[in-house]
């Protein structure tokens, strides 16, 4: 599997470090309380899955400097000591496989499943998730006629799980690679829904000549995680870093200027669907 690595600057700005980069976000807490021993001197190497606006903002590596997720990253790297966030894209699949180990964390709006949790250890849950539904503007499709219309999931995502085990469409389902791929099938009537992660759907309604909308969303009763490698000697020490972040109300901050600016609406406020079996 082929990366793309990057390294984010700027100046941080009441770093302890002189060559901290951390791209646009601002840091907090207390530089080097925490240690580790991380896949690259000096730097903390994460991997994630671009584009994704709102939490990572850019389309390459090399391109982002600000985003929840890219953010977190940086509060985790400089309170770790570690002065600059080492970005790494691959597909969602490959992210979550635990085929690999070269890498420190992976934050990619990835839910933890049992089943991703046989091949990979995660952290303590830092948002909730849901499912939402994403139409063509002037549809007309509900949680009564959804198993009736193409659906499109990402690839290897709970999305794609729900759809299969939980919809039970009566026509077949479209997996894509990623998420714009997607979106296009769904504009250009190829697809007539998408089902996947609501704070991911969120951004898509509000970008510029939107012909798109999201109409409901599935409860799943989970949450998104940090991945770590399979045994990993940071996972207790990531861990710390991730609560605390959580306890400060770092997190918080994060998603109120990043996904609140992405999503444009509160998530909470968009209609529950509901399946035959009464969920």
């Amino acid at each position: 599997m082929a990366l793309i690595v990057a390294t984010s600057a700027c100046d941080q700005g009441g770093s302890e470090s002189q060559n901290a980069e951390y791209g646009d976000c601002t840091v907090s807490g207390r530089y080097g309380e925490f240690q580790l021993s991380p896949e690259t001197a000096g730097a903390l190497t994460v991997r994630t899955t671009l584009p994704a606006p709102g939490w990572w903002n850019g389309e390459t590596p090399e391109s982002v400097r600000s985003g929840y997720e890219y953010c977190m990253a940086a509060n985790i790297a400089y309170r770790s000591g570690l002065d600059r966030v080492k970005v790494e894209n691959a597909p969602f699949p490959d992210v979550v496989s635990g085929r690999t180990k070269d890498f420190d964390l992976a934050l990619a709006q990835i839910t933890i499943t049992p089943e991703r949790s046989k091949v990979a250890d995660f952290s303590p849950p830092y948002l909730s998730s849901t499912l939402g539904v994403l139409i063509r503007d002037g549809e007309r499709i509900n949680e009564n006629n959804i198993r009736d219309v193409r659906i499109g999931v990402a690839e290897g995502t709970t999305g794609e799980e729900f759809v299969e085990n939980r919809l039970k469409p009566t026509k077949p389902v479209t997996a894509f690679a990623n998420d714009p791929e997607m979106i296009t099938a769904l504009e250009e009537r190829r697809i007539d829904a998408v089902v996947h992660d609501t704070t991911i759907l969120l951004a898509y309604p509000q970008e510029e000549e939107s012909r798109v909308s999201l109409v409901g969303q599935y409860r799943t009763d989970q949450g998104y995680g940090a991945l770590y490698p399979k045994g990993s000697s940071n996972r207790e020490e990531l861990d710390r870093i991730i609560r605390q972040l959580i306890d400060d109300g770092t997190l918080a901050k994060l998603s109120a200027v990043y996904l609140g600016a992405a999503f444009g609406q509160d998530p909470a406020k968009i209609p529950y669907l509901k399946v035959d079996d009464g969920s």
